[in-house]
């Protein structure tokens, strides 16, 4: 496996749960943490890792934004490839990135920004020796109930995890795992899932609590705590 690596970052969406009603049209990934955009703080969490030699972000056509949000920074390229599903957002940007099958790829959410360099380091050290590659993930901490209205069971947390990003796999694994899942109909909503629906067992990689997903309006204070 080639020790070349790239990260993609979906950032073709809106964000429309995270936005109040002053969100003045610009999409979540744009909005202002701790004085720059969110997306700028989400590139620079990949660039803190040295061998990640490229982070390519996905957004979509007539993006006005991205440009003066990702201004001046090394390693980085953007690119109007965004589809309408955050699926066919990374298999477009794979498929224009050009990685070769034994290229590792490293897929985060733009709304990720607190991802602490160790932890990014952590994820990369445990999947660059694996056939699969891996995902950062939290176990379950509270009771899990399922139920809609009134509980219908209590579901056991033993083996259960909170998955996160970035997400590590090949790029022809990962390439061939996507178009599959197109192929069958599965609605994947993250790359492990596409690579689980192709028979494969992803390493399960510690994260921490302040990777979490921006994605409701009062996360952006927590985050700005964060950073």
């Amino acid at each position: 496996m080639s020790a070349s690596l790239i990260a993609l970052v979906p950032a073709a969406g809106v964000g429309a749960r995270a936005l109040t009603s002053d969100h003045g049209g610009v999409p979540k990934q744009y909005q202002p943490l701790a004085g720059l955009p969110m997306l700028r703080h989400t590139v620079l969490a990949l660039l803190a890792d040295p061998r990640i030699r490229e982070v390519r972000v996905a957004v979509s056509a007539g993006d006005a934004w991205v440009e003066t949000a990702l201004a001046g920074l090394p390693r980085t390229v953007w690119r109007p490839c965004g589809g309408p599903t955050r699926a066919r957002t990374v298999a477009q940007a794979l498929a224009d990135s050009g990685a070769a099958d034994d290229e590792w790829v490293l897929v985060h959410d733009a709304a990720r920004p607190g991802l602490p360099a160790d932890v990014l380091a952590r994820l990369i050290d445990a999947c660059l020796d694996d056939p699969v590659g891996g995902l950062l993930a939290l176990p379950v901490r509270d009771t899990v109930k399922a139920g809609a209205g009134r509980v219908a069971r209590t579901v056991d947390r033993q083996e259960l995890w909170l998955a996160q990003t970035p997400q590590m796999f090949p790029a022809g694994l990962l390439r061939g795992a996507l178009r599959d899942a197109e192929d069958r109909g599965i609605d994947v909503t993250d790359e492990a899932s596409a690579v689980e629906a192709a028979g494969h067992a992803p390493l399960l990689v510690p994260g921490v609590m302040r990777n979490f997903k921006v994605t409701w309006p009062e996360d952006f204070a927590l985050m700005e705590k964060w950073l």
